[in-house]
């Protein structure tokens, strides 16, 4: 048993290490300013019972350094129960240079926010869509940087980094450190040409592809996904249009959940499609990443009832770490620029919960936004 799960974890160690490489693969990119901004954007906003959050991304918009002229919004309201949709037409009256639309959600299908903006979607003016979440902040130069890359790059699709605004708490640290791993796993999957992930709060896909993927079809069952399966799609039929943009003037922030349930309701959420995905390797890799961290909470469990042996956990224990330690890193230094260290504590946290958001999310229902989806 102890050399299969020697052999578990150093696949699992492969599988990281090919990220490390693949995230050096793709290259940082910056804006220039001699480039006259020319792409027109409709962003779209799903938003519901975001009250205390949309002043903050409606404020950040105001900031962005970009002709107004070249920006739509479109706000959906999925059914809010506070004052959201007036703090949004307060802003509006406040800011009415920018063209301003406000919908109401229709839900046709088990995803209120792929039917948000399905529903912003036949209405867009422009050809480039941006989507973002009402809890997120974006960089004044957000817009700028992506008109630059398209510019400059033939693409159709755009995926970008998304990192956490975070309080000094372990909590908040823990979350940080999780986002991390997934936005190297993210860039690092970019960089080896096996892209299967990416984030709805910074995504840009045009128009024309989106009608010619067929939208949200085959996967509106699902509570989520509105980002990967999309991506997905896009890389089985134009994967020379796809592309990530790992750029510092495009990253935007949003908050970490400041409950542990709603934590994990979001993680099993957010785990729950993994099953479905269309490519056999993200399947592989969700297995694996399973199976190893099932292996420390074994090795932890067993070796506290003195049926395992300290020697091999710790060897199995540091093989992961020192991996993690260096894709973190990477990620880190990109994203957040703060110094970095991955606590011992989160380390020894993280596998149990990884085991268990894993395998609740393939039998278990979910709550988020005060609804309850079915598996």
């Amino acid at each position: 048993m102890e050399i299969a799960f020697i052999i578990i974890v150093l696949i699992y160690c492969v599988f990281i290490l090919q990220f490390v490489v693949g995230f050096n693969k793709i290259k940082t990119f910056s804006f220039s300013n001699e480039l006259k901004p020319k792409t027109s954007f409709t962003i779209i906003v799903p938003f519901r019972n975001e009250a205390k959050n949309l002043p903050k991304l409606l404020k950040s918009f105001s900031k962005l350094n970009y002709p107004k002229e070249l920006i739509e919004i479109i706000m959906i309201d999925d059914d809010s129960e506070d004052n959201s949709s007036s703090i949004f037409i307060q802003w509006r009256m406040q800011n009415d240079e920018i063209d301003t639309t406000l919908l109401e959600n229709l839900r046709l299908t088990n995803s209120p926010k792929k039917d948000a903006i399905a529903r912003a979607m036949p209405i867009a003016k422009n050809e480039w869509i941006i989507t973002t979440d009402a809890d997120c902040e974006v960089k004044k130069d957000w817009l700028k940087t992506i008109d630059n890359y398209i510019q400059t790059n033939v693409v159709e699709m755009i995926a970008a980094p998304v990192i956490y605004k975070t309080k000094n708490n372990w909590f908040h640290q823990f979350q940080q450190f999780d986002l991390l791993s997934l936005q190297g796993t993210t860039i690092g999957s970019f960089g080896i040409n096996k892209p299967f992930m990416c984030n709805g709060a910074n995504f840009a896909y045009t128009k024309k592809l989106f009608l010619e993927l067929g939208g949200f079809g085959e996967n509106d069952s699902f509570a989520s996904g509105d980002d990967v399966f999309l991506l997905q799609k896009a890389i089985a039929k134009y994967p020379e249009k796809v592309s990530f943009l790992k750029s510092k003037e495009v990253i935007v922030t949003t908050k970490p959940e400041n409950d542990l349930f709603k934590l994990f309701m979001q993680r099993v959420r957010w785990a729950s499609k993994t099953s479905s995905y269309k490519f056999n390797y993200p399947k592989v890799l969700g297995l694996i990443v399973l199976m190893t961290n099932a292996i420390i909470v074994y090795g932890i469990i067993a070796l506290i009832l003195n049926k395992f042996d300290w020697r091999i956990l710790l060897v199995l224990f540091l093989m992961k770490y020192i991996v993690d330690y260096s894709l973190l890193h990477k990620s880190n230094k990109f994203l957040n620029k703060s110094k970095f260290m991955l606590p011992l504590a989160s380390s020894l946290v993280y596998p149990f919960f990884v085991t268990i958001v894993g395998v609740y999310s393939l039998f278990g229902s979910f709550k988020w936004k005060g609804r309850s989806f079915k598996k």
